[in-house]
């Protein structure tokens, strides 16, 4: 696969993110920034692989709003311009998106929201679309890895054409598909331009941002107009019942109607919904009795139809949320063949297999992997504090801590969160509090939390679990990584000093893995009152392995077990342990040689790899 092959007429097999990095390349894109995030991950983590042969400039940023201001103002000096994250983080990035969508992005700016319904690597299912209209930000919506790739190229050169900032929504099915692409002609990327100074544009004080929203509004009239004849919002069929469906609902209906030849609907393709195009819409009702509308998550594109239809005193059943079609999760064609079903009233006998039973399989429930330096250091939280204190989690893999034995996580709202929001409950609870937060997510938005618990003096333990990478998206380098390591200028952010100057006078640095002194940094903490912040550094072993050449030797054996090693087992639930014949084991195989489990108990031995 060579996403860098300027020939066109290509074909390749690729995912949808890596058919959105072509579709930008082809564009000429100049400028890409992000915050890593599942389910768009593949996308930025595919240009930093990229970049050393390519022309444009690639960065990943310390969080989302910082990668849309970046991007954001380097459209305005006439680049084009691509900014990726998942849903959750156009929350963070949606104080500077706003503004962008007023004065304009001269050069093109597109934004990848990844969203993520039946939240597979998320804490809730929202629906960026709602974004789009929030924000005046034209949305297109592809369905298939061709679609990633031409529907990204198109956004990014309408986008410096509308001089508007473009939402390229997907979600996860379309993110992680895998389909075959056609390669377009790929412009050189243009990474240099000019800013044409223009303060009544450009510097959005009230009396210019009363202007500019005026501005706005024009142009997504212009652009609705555009929309009516795009390609990408297309009908076929035939019947009095239609069917508009936007996202990856477009293939699963495309599915169900290749398997029941039977079902004649009408169909209305929206791979750009909004502005919403209400006389391609009103055209295609014309003659309907009842038109179904197959969308993930919200009723947007729903509650429009239903708008149009009574703006313009159109008789047709509009059916949509309810039964078949939920408010949450992914569809499925199966919920796709109960709609139709349903709405031309047909009894539909599913072709889908059965499920197999599953009821006699033990569940795996995610767990922290192997050597996981922070299983140690919940282990040594627990030893001192119990279920007295209140922990408060944040966003990565240390969330996996939520389940027993080691029970490390008691509330969490969202990325850099458990710093404020242990301090908020502390202030009204008198249970001890610890907070924990990872050396990426810190660096994403913890500090400002931290100076905010010293400036208004809370009481609270701060545990920053320093894994020396963005351990959860996929080893993502982030500003207390070394760029040494990726062939890049060296240098690092030490998060030591940056916690010293905020005001913390209680700061420890523990090797996370050294059970002696973790225990006895917590022992000292539990005694002490303020901001205490204990910053526990162990390279995640997966990263160790793969970027740092770590090779460990040793393994841990049991070679007399009794009471105390499943003991162990119960309190450490280390993914190498099992039980045979009643007695604990570790396996060789899965052992990542982290020495936990032979430091605190005496049944367990360090030994060799044979």
């Amino acid at each position: 696969m060579n996403l860098l092959d300027p020939n066109p007429g290509a074909k390749e097999l690729l995912l949808g993110n890596e058919a959105i990095v072509r579709g930008a390349l082809e564009a000429g894109v100049g400028f890409i920034s992000c915050y890593p995030g599942t389910p768009s991950s593949e996308v930025p983590d595919t240009f930093f692989r990229l970049a050393p042969k390519a022309q444009y400039y690639f960065e990943y940023c310390p969080n989302e709003k910082v990668a849309m201001e970046t991007a954001g103002s380097a459209s305005l000096g006439g680049v084009p311009c691509l900014v990726t994250m998942k849903h959750v983080g156009v929350n963070v990035a949606a104080d500077p998106m706003m503004t962008l969508a007023y004065i304009g992005t001269p050069g093109g700016l597109v934004i990848l929201s990844a969203d993520d319904p039946g939240c597979h690597s998320s804490q809730n299912e929202q629906d960026n679309r709602y974004y789009a209209r929030l924000g005046g930000l034209p949305c297109f919506e592809p369905s298939t890895a061709q679609e990633c790739k031409d529907m990204t190229r198109e956004a990014m050169e309408l986008s410096a054409k509308w001089e508007q900032p473009v939402l390229l929504r997907t979600t996860t099915r379309v993110n992680h598909l895998r389909g075959p692409v056609k390669f377009g002609e790929m412009k050189p990327a243009k990474t240099r331009g000019e800013f044409r100074k223009d303060p009544s544009r450009f510097v959005p004080i009230p009396a210019v941002a009363r202007v500019r929203h005026k501005v706005l509004t024009a142009s997504l009239e212009k652009i609705r107009s555009e929309i009516e004849n795009s390609p990408w919002n297309k009908s076929w069929g035939e019947g009095d019942v239609g069917v508009i469906a936007s996202g990856v609902a477009r293939s699963y209906l495309k599915d169900v109607l290749k398997s029941h030849p039977q079902i004649k609907v009408r169909v209305l393709e929206l791979g750009i919904a909004f502005p919403f195009p209400e006389n391609t819409v009103k055209n295609f009702l014309a003659g309907l009795k009842k038109v179904v509308i197959l969308e993930e998550l919200e009723p947007i594109l729903e509650n429009d139809v239903r708008t149009l239809c009574q703006k313009n005193g159109l008789d047709v059943q509009v059916t949509g949320k309810g039964e078949a079609l939920p408010l949450w999760d992914e569809y499925s064609t199966l919920c796709v063949e109960q709609a139709l079903a349903e709405a031309l009233g047909l009894p539909m006998e599913t072709k889908s297999s059965p499920s197999p039973d599953l009821s006699g399989l033990p569940n795996r429930p995610p767990n922290l992997c192997a050597g996981c330096s922070h299983r140690s250091v919940y282990l040594n939280v627990r030893k001192v504090f119990g279920d007295d204190a209140v922990y408060s989690s944040d966003i990565g893999c240390y969330t996996l801590g939520i389940l027993p034995p080691l029970k490390a996580a008691d509330f969490l709202l969202c990325m850099g969160s458990s710093i404020s929001g242990g301090c908020g409950i502390s202030r009204v609870i008198d249970n001890p509090v610890v907070a924990f937060i990872g050396d990426s997510t810190f660096f994403h938005s913890g500090i400002t939390g931290l100076i905010n618990a010293v400036y208004n003096d809370y009481n609270i333990i701060l545990v920053i679990l320093d894994n020396r990478t963005t351990a959860m998206t996929g080893h993502q380098p982030h500003p207390g990584v070394d760029q040494a390591l990726y062939g890049r200028r060296p240098g690092s952010i030490e998060i030591e000093p940056l916690v010293r100057a905020s005001g913390v006078q209680n700061v420890r640095r523990v090797k996370a893995l050294n059970q002696k002194a973790v225990l006895e940094a917590l022992r000292e903490f539990r005694e002490m009152s303020g901001v205490r912040v204990l910053i526990a550094e162990e390279p995640c072993p997966l990263y160790a392995k793969r970027m740092l050449g770590v090779k460990r030797n040793k393994v841990a054996t049991v070679k007399d077990p009794g009471p105390a090693s499943l003991e162990c087992l119960n309190t450490l639930a280390c993914p190498a342990f099992f039980i045979e014949q009643g007695k604990m084991g570790i396996n060789p195989d899965a052992c990542a040689g982290c020495m936990v489990c032979v430091q605190i108990c005496d049944e367990i031995k360090p030994g060799s790899r044979s």
